[in-house]
């Protein structure tokens, strides 16, 4: 019998920068294919993805885990019936059931002129399992790092829900500014990433140029409290200015560093 060579596994020349990013490089030849290994290794990134995307986030169980940890909720839904009308038709994904708009609109937030009506919506947007693994953390950084003139009104969990959803749910409770924290459409190396999107003044005409986005939250990514930080930096300056999204930009880093400046010539 003819023996069979086996190809040669020969390593990729920029095999060192693999340590500075989890980015699918330097992945090495077999012969002219693809390691067995990295091959593999696409194959279940692929999977959890797809799983990511379809699978269903358990409102209920996070409304009450929440509410243990003191957060008023309130479920509501898009008009996206099932996983699939949500995936065909992301114009029902922006919307609410007229249940859910009725049940919201007896809710709508009275407070003195003074202070802020800051809404939060939880979505399960392209990655329940964002949410499931992140939303309560970060729930507990944003509410121990708002200023304390600022109203929390109901945490909203909005099932089949796209970014714009917040705008329509922020309209209704008469919110300043509206947090929506949502899953991200699943990466081949982030199955569960999730984003926080910001606008100032909600409202069902808003468009993506009226919203700041701070993504890649995840265990590899952005942390806990660098995304609170910038959140609440960005939330600060869309009341103090009145506006939010292109015409409201991240300068969080550049202030820290020139107070850091400062300090250092008083030292």
């Amino acid at each position: 019998m003819k023996k069979i060579d086996q190809p040669i596994l020969s390593k990729d020349p920029w095999q060192q920068l693999k340590g500075f990013t989890r980015a699918r490089i330097a992945l090495g030849r077999a012969g002219s294919s693809l390691p067995t290994k990295e091959l593999l290794d696409f194959t279940l990134s692929h999977a959890m993805a797809r799983d990511a995307v379809h699978l269903a986030l358990n409102a209920t169980a996070l409304a009450r885990d929440l509410g243990r940890e003191g957060f008023s909720t309130q479920l509501v839904q898009s008009k996206a019936p099932d996983r699939m009308s949500y995936l065909l038709r992301p114009d029902y994904g922006r919307q609410l059931i007229q249940q859910s708009r009725r049940q919201l609109q007896t809710l709508k937030l009275v407070t003195a002129s003074d202070s802020v009506n800051l809404v939060i919506v939880i979505g399960d947007g392209l990655s329940s399992l964002a949410v499931e693994r992140h939303a309560r953390p970060l729930l507990a950084e944003i509410k121990k790092n708002i200023p304390e003139q600022w109203k929390l009104g109901p945490l909203v969990i909005a099932t089949q829900a796209r970014v714009a959803l917040a705008d329509e749910i922020g309209e209704l409770l008469g919110a300043d500014i509206v947090f929506m924290l949502i899953g991200e459409r699943p990466g081949l190396r982030s199955p569960d990433s999730l984003s926080i999107y910001m606008t100032y003044a909600p409202r069902v005409d808003c468009s993506d140029a009226d919203r700041n986005c701070i993504s890649n939250i995840c265990s590899e990514g952005l942390s806990y409290e660098a995304a609170v930080k910038k959140l609440i930096w960005l939330a600060k300056e869309a009341i103090r200015r009145k506006l939010s999204g292109v015409a409201l930009k991240d300068e969080s880093s550049v202030q820290e560093i020139a107070v850091i400046g400062q300090h250092r010539k008083l030292l």
